[in-house]
């Protein structure tokens, strides 16, 4: 590709509206177009990437024993009010009428029908262990679309299914996905952490995000430095260090509190420590109110309630709400509550003698105990893992980390298949579900996270498997026609030995500029054509991440780049 021919034009300035240095760098280098809120054109270079990214993938999930096939988008919404997911996805299901005014989806995803098409061709055990994938694209109408590619309402899949007939057989698919979705981020040169994740409403087993590391990410990662364990701090659990409250229990008694509606009030106003405390925080577990109860230095990990509970929708309660129930927001304690149903934090046992509300305006107790003084429904972790609490594996402490979530793999079990009827036979002849994993990972976020985690100050340094072109090279004084002339042959032969290569042949720039464009897009090889080098028959050679150039003989610089790449 020729420079002048090229649809996509370099910015001098950074976008005002650009959040994180890959969409910065996109749109800076050319590569996307913005046509609305979370809408984006890929531009031809980022098209190539995207293609070599879908070869990739496509090689290793092919290795993997895995068929590509090709699903609609364009979806009918009673397969999605079949397995309930019509109400689950909400306000982020993209919905349509056809002309006859049948309701229809744009898939934000394909369980329900890859379900059915296996549900249609499987019969028996000999037809099993399967797994079907796609590149597809994917609608979701994401309430705050940002960071470019990171999060967006239009994006292209990789989705893979697998459908297995025993839970051995599942493992062997998802430990070939894991291995499978670790040499596609190798190949990208991006280091990933492999973290627990939550498995969510539908339940399944395992589940597993890979997370590329970045501050600008989404996602909180709690990791152990000993050990190695690795988690979403949706999924995270953890250890309280050892508490130094572990005086006899003492009886109870109510301290004057006016105006007090806070831990960090109460801490303040007794000279007390908020791990001292009990946190009360009330919630509507769709129609039902719910007491939670956890000690007062932690936070409540919503997305665990949520999964004890068996809940589709988790909201914090509003004050007319709590009132409606007969209780005191900012005072309350689960001390004499029977009429909502209560759930305790595994921290209520770790201490005693606490302080904690007294179910009257401006009142609190002190000295309340566990089991002694209330009792409860329910006791489960459901709290927040956190930096500084203990590893559950070992004594070491967590650390965290922000990042991008750039893949994930997950067991449904048989959700779908018991819903859909996608059954077996099997040896004895009896129905059996069928067990299922799913395997995603977002193609253009991928691009995104691979930019955000290989760039400079001055650009993108694209590693050579995703590199839209594999050679920037680079015309100086075009106007003298020994010049022109060898970098128009040098650009021909390396086309014709398959070097992708893009040539700078504007005549209307400066060597400054082209430059500045080279290193903005950042592909891995420079190769400069210039008066005084071609005098002495080199050229001047740069690879993007080295700081300095070298000359090399005309003649040398094809066995020279196959000694740097494979193409």
């Amino acid at each position: 590709m020729k420079f002048t021919r090229m649809l996509s034009r370099t910015l001098r300035e950074d976008p005002p509206e650009a959040e994180t240095n890959s969409h910065k760098l996109m749109l800076k280098a050319g590569l996307i177009h913005q046509v609305s809120s979370g809408v984006y054109a890929y531009l031809p270079l980022a098209w190539r990437s995207l293609k070599k990214l879908e070869n990739i993938i496509r090689n290793e999930m092919d290795q993997a024993g895995a068929q590509e096939l090709l699903m609609p988008s364009l979806q009918p919404e009673e397969l999605w009010r079949e397995t309930g997911r019509k109400e689950a996805f909400g306000d982020n299901l993209f919905s349509l009428e056809d002309r006859r005014g049948r309701p229809m989806v744009l898939a934000p995803t394909h369980e329900e029908v890859v379900t059915s098409i296996v549900r249609s061709n499987v019969q028996s055990y000999r037809d099993l262990p399967l797994i079907l994938y796609q590149i597809q694209t994917k609608f979701r109408d994401e309430p705050r679309p940002r960071a470019g590619l990171i999060r967006v309402r239009e994006f292209a899949m990789k989705d893979a299914y697998s459908f297995n007939g025993d839970e051995e057989s599942l493992d062997h698919s998802y430990q070939a996905m894991a291995k499978a979705y670790k040499n596609i981020y190798s190949s990208c040169s991006l280091p990933v952490l492999m973290a627990e994740a939550d498995s969510g409403a539908i339940g399944g087993k395992d589940s597993h995000e890979f997370i590329c590391p970045t501050p600008t990410g989404e996602d909180t990662i709690i990791t152990c430095p000993a050990c190695s364990y690795t988690a979403n701090s949706e999924k995270a659990q953890s250890r309280l260090a050892p508490t130094t409250m572990s005086a006899p229990e003492a009886a109870i008694s109510q301290i004057q509190t006016p105006n007090i509606k806070t831990i960090l009030d109460l801490c303040n106003h007794l000279n007390i420590v908020p791990s001292q405390t009990l946190k009360a925080v009330f919630y509507m577990a769709d129609e039902e109110l719910i007491f939670a109860t956890i000690r007062g230095d932690l936070e409540i990990n919503e997305v665990k309630l949520k999964n004890i509970l068996h809940c589709s929708d988790l909201r914090i309660a509003n004050d007319n709400e709590v009132q409606a129930a007969g209780l005191v927001a900012g005072s309350a304690s689960p001390v004499g509550i029977t009429q909502i149903r209560k759930i305790g934090d595994y921290s209520i046992n770790n201490g005693s003698n606490f302080v904690a509300g007294g179910n009257q305006e401006g009142i609190h107790l002190s000295n309340v105990n566990y089991p002694r003084d209330f009792t409860v429904d329910i006791e489960d972790d459901i709290s927040l893992s956190e930096p500084g609490h203990i590893c559950p594996n070992c004594d070491s402490v967590l650390e965290s980390t922000r990042g991008v979530e750039v893949g994930h793999i997950f067991k449904l079990g048989t959700f779908f298949s018991e819903t859909l009827g996608a059954l077996y036979l099997d040896q004895n002849g009896d129905h059996i579900p069928i067990i299922m994993g799913c395997y995603g990972i977002g193609v253009g976020r991928l691009l995104a996270a691979t930019i955000e985690l290989n760039h400079d100050d001055k650009g993108i340094l694209f590693p050579k498997n995703i590199a839209p072109y594999l050679v920037h090279l680079i015309g100086l004084n075009l106007s003298d026609d020994d010049v022109a002339q060898a970098a128009e042959d040098l650009y021909n032969q390396l086309w014709e030995l398959g070097i992708e290569t893009l040539y700078d042949n504007r005549t209307d720039q400066t060597p400054g500029v082209k430059f500045n464009d080279a290193d903005l897009l950042g592909l891995p090889l420079r190769i400069v054509v210039s008066p005084r080098n071609l005098k002495n028959a080199q050229l001047e050679i740069k690879l993007r991440q080295d700081d300095d150039s070298q000359l090399i003989n005309q003649s040398d610089i094809v066995p020279w780049i196959s000694s740097q790449f494979t193409w």
